[in-house]
């Protein structure tokens, strides 16, 4: 499995959080397959959006795109960091 994980802070969670979901289907056609949206507990405009891809390349070519990076600009997003990973195991305790 490939996955990214994404920490941004963005203006206003709500008009981004509309953003995001708007363009479920565009990252959906880029490849990818789950996602996860989590909120810092005492920052809720620091977002970490963590997702399931068919792969890097796939995710990478997503994420630099010229339309992604005007998307973030209209959601509001503040200097992303993206951290790409690739899964070694998994388990459930």
């Amino acid at each position: 499995m490939q996955y990214v994980l994404i920490i941004h802070e963005v203006a206003d969670y709500k008009a981004w959080k509309k953003v995001f979901d708007s363009a479920a289907s565009i990252r959906r056609d880029a490849g990818e397959r789950s996602f996860q949206v989590l909120r810092y507990q005492n920052d809720p405009n620091r977002i970490v959006h963590f997702s399931m891809w068919t792969s890097i390349d796939d995710a990478k070519r997503f994420f630099e795109s010229p339309e992604l990076v005007q998307i973030r600009k209209e959601a509001g997003v503040k200097s992303p960091d993206f951290i790409y990973l690739e899964q070694l195991e998994a388990g459930t305790l």
